[in-house]
């Protein structure tokens, strides 16, 4: 499968103080993954990505509660960061499955999970556009370690494994898929994410929209009572 071509340079160039904390909140967020997960990939994904499935799930919800006392509509808002909770869920089932989190790795995902929902539910309700803003910068830090685990892969230093199923499943990928095919489908959501949240950010603020990468395709999920429908 080719995934979609994406800009792997896209950098928001901080603009104001809230950009700049934003942004070194999120410099230091790689500066803590880089020192405790090193070059081990997998493992980093399955924290970083039940970091990243918070935002969206807290921002849809934020933003419905709003549209419901204002009694206005939501511009498609609260759909699309739904989306992106889920999307970033699939990424983290899909990495469970490469990785095999450890009993200690999986307590850091729970607490790095309470502590950052609380900090970002905190954070949305005093400036969603610097909320956005942090999902942003933190997308493209994603983009950088996707693009570093690619060079793993090429380079021998981490097996190129067979695809998981629910991967596979998600994305339609072929069965022969591996890996590598997995981590390029994954770093082009990030990117969609980025430019989208990024963008959320520009429009809270008054400034011009950019061009948004494309979201991979993948299948909708459905819950299972409409399935036995």
């Amino acid at each position: 499968m080719q995934s979609p071509a994406i800009d792997l340079t896209v950098h928001h160039r901080p603009k104001g103080a809230a950009d700049r904390v934003a942004f070194g909140f999120v410099k230091l967020l790689r500066f803590c993954a880089d020192t405790f997960f090193a070059k081990r990939y997998g493992h980093r994904a399955v924290v970083l990505e039940t970091v990243a499935a918070v935002p969206g799930m807290v921002g849809a919800t934020l933003n419905h509660l709003k549209c419901l006392r204002r009694m206005c509509d939501d511009r498609g808002w609260i759909k699309t960061l739904m989306d992106e909770a889920e999307n970033e869920r699939m990424h983290l089932m899909t990495f469970i499955e490469v990785a095999k989190p450890t009993l200690f790795e999986r307590f850091v995902v729970v607490a790095a999970q309470w502590v950052f929902y609380l900090f970002f539910f905190g954070l949305y309700l005093i400036s969603p556009k610097t909320a956005h803003r942090v999902v942003g910068y933190f997308e493209e830090e994603a983009v950088i370690s996707y693009t570093h685990y690619l060079a793993e892969i090429d380079e021998g230093r981490s097996e190129n494994v067979p695809a998981p199923a629910i991967a596979k499943a998600y994305w339609n990928l072929p069965d022969d898929a591996t890996l590598r095919d997995v981590v390029e489908v994954v770093r082009a959501d990030e990117a969609h994410h980025r430019d989208v949240n990024h963008d959320f950010a520009n429009e809270l603020a008054g400034l011009p929209q950019g061009v948004v990468a494309p979201c991979p395709p993948h299948v909708t999920l459905e819950p299972a009572w409409k399935q036995a429908a």
